[in-house]
């Protein structure tokens, strides 16, 4: 039978003791009805966060949909030499923009210049694209000169604001210089007919575009419009997408349609580890951080057991190693620089001679001269099309060198002072120090003070037995003579 008012189903005994019984009678069943409306209740609380959970998990992905498909524009800034560091920048920025639905990607540049090599792989994502690239040489005043020109050519839509210039695409050496004859022509011919290609497949004008390669030619905005190398003359960004709304681009074989009317633009911006590499990829830094590596390992063979030059030194030879993948690395430079390393540890191994000191700081002052710039009697080395002079200061060099060169002659001169006092660098004198026999000496064997094992002999030619205490009476370059101690002491 199903009482209403406790809202359960009873047996007439229950339902009888529920009426006439005792309270203690009552309070079994009151509390199994409790417990099974207690039940009830957090089975449909459950229910309820389930539906609830998975109804707030579809409107998210709904949500997220919306904002990755929305009505947008991405947009990037290039700005400084093209490397590696750009490479990857782009292409990250190209998939970005492509896995959140925008509707095209605009790329704000202003460059000097900067590797052929690099140069090469950004066109090549920038062909193959599948979203719009509009490339924007902006803001006003700035430049897309070498690298720049291929880079701007090679867009779906070239735009450039007023005072611009884009241009000097002549292939150089990587310090601004002129290349040899021989290899000046296979390689200008060779950058030429890239940007022919270029030019052929955006249909822009290979003619005035080539002459930016044979000739080192340089046009304005306006002079670059009116040639028929860019698309747009723009004054900023607003401008821009105002022009570009309605413009047609061919993309994978069809034609797409810009509708950039109240667009929004979303910016990509580099992470933390791209602006880290980027400031890696500072000649200045590379090589300091070398030199500091280097000046770690040294410092930590000389007295081994500091740990922390030695662990410093690792990790700035490896920031080193990393800035250099980022940079045109000459490695004949970074053998002297090693060289000069090795002969700064044999003068510390020889203090006093001095020739290895004063060759050391030679090969390190050449190393630090020849560290950047790939050698140009190399033709299948890309040379730096109108990159500017990538190479380390003269002023980082002197601090550099001189530094690094007092700091070893001043190892060494302690180091002959030390085995003239009998004693090793950075050390007391051990004379009078108390020791514990960890070998027999009869006479020579071995003891072990403050933590560290010595070569020992007796002095007295007494047999010393093994866990014998001794002290020591005088030090021998690195042997040290030793006796018995008292047995109060």
């Amino acid at each position: 039978m199903y009482h209403p008012k406790i809202n359960a189903k009873c047996d007439s005994f229950d339902l009888l003791r529920w009426r006439f019984g005792p309270i203690q009678d009552k309070m079994p069943l009151k509390r199994g009805l409790r417990k099974s409306q207690g039940n009830i209740l957090k089975r449909y609380l459950a229910r309820f966060l389930i539906a609830f959970g998975f109804g707030g998990l579809i409107v998210a992905l709904s949500l997220q949909t919306t904002i990755a498909v929305g009505h947008h524009a991405a947009l990037l800034t290039i700005d400084g030499a093209i490397d590696p560091i750009s490479v990857r920048f782009l292409e990250r920025g190209i998939a970005t923009a492509v896995d959140e639905g925008a509707q095209l990607l605009i790329v704000e540049l202003d460059t000097p210049g900067g590797r052929l090599d690099s140069t090469r792989e950004i066109v090549e994502m920038m062909l193959v694209s599948e979203v719009p690239i509009v490339v924007f040489v902006s803001p006003q005043g700035a430049q897309a000169a070498s690298a720049g020109t291929f880079i701007t050519a090679a867009a779906h839509i070239a735009a450039m604001a007023p005072t611009t210039n884009i241009g000097a695409a002549s292939p150089v050496g990587p310090g601004g210089e002129d290349l040899p004859e021989t290899i000046s022509s296979k390689i200008t011919e060779d950058t030429a007919a890239f940007i022919r290609t270029i030019a052929e497949e955006r249909g822009r004008n290979a003619e005035a575009l080539e002459a930016t390669v044979l000739e080192a030619k340089s046009y304005t905005a306006t002079e670059a419009i009116q040639n028929d190398i860019i698309d747009i003359v723009a004054a900023d960004i607003e401008e821009l997408l105002m022009r570009l709304d309605g413009m047609a681009v061919a993309l994978e074989g069809r034609q797409v349609v810009l509708d950039t009317k109240d667009i929004d633009v979303r910016r990509i911006s580099r992470t933390p580890v791209e602006r880290f590499l980027g400031f890696l990829a500072n000649p200045d830094v590379a090589f300091l951080l070398f030199s500091i590596g280097g000046l770690g390992i040294l410092l930590e063979l000389f007295n081994p057991g500091m740990i922390v030059p030695g662990l410093a030194g690792v990790i700035a030879l490896s920031l080193a190693f990393l800035a250099f993948g980022s940079l045109p690395v000459n490695w004949v430079g970074v053998g002297l620089l090693i060289l000069a390393m090795v002969l700064f540890f044999a003068e510390g191994q020889a203090p006093g001679i001095s020739v290895f000191g004063v060759g050391g700081a030679i090969s390190f002052v050449l190393g630090a001269f020849l560290l950047f710039g790939e050698l140009t009697f190399r033709p299948e080395v890309p040379p730096l099309p109108g990159a500017p002079s990538i190479g380390v200061s003269l002023w980082v060099t002197g601090i550099a060198t001189g530094l690094i060169s007092g700091v070893i002659f001043f190892i060494a001169k302690s180091l002959r002072s030390a085995r003239v006092a009998g004693r090793t660098p950075y050390q007391p004198s051990l004379v009078g120090r108390i020791g514990v026999a960890t070998a027999n000496l009869d006479p020579g064997g071995a003891v072990r003070i403050g933590g560290e094992a010595w070569t020992a002999v007796s002095d007295s030619d007494e047999e010393i037995a093994e866990g014998d205490r001794v002290i020591v009476s005088e030090v021998d370059g690195l042997t040290l003579k030793v006796f018995r101690a008292p047995e109060n002491v």
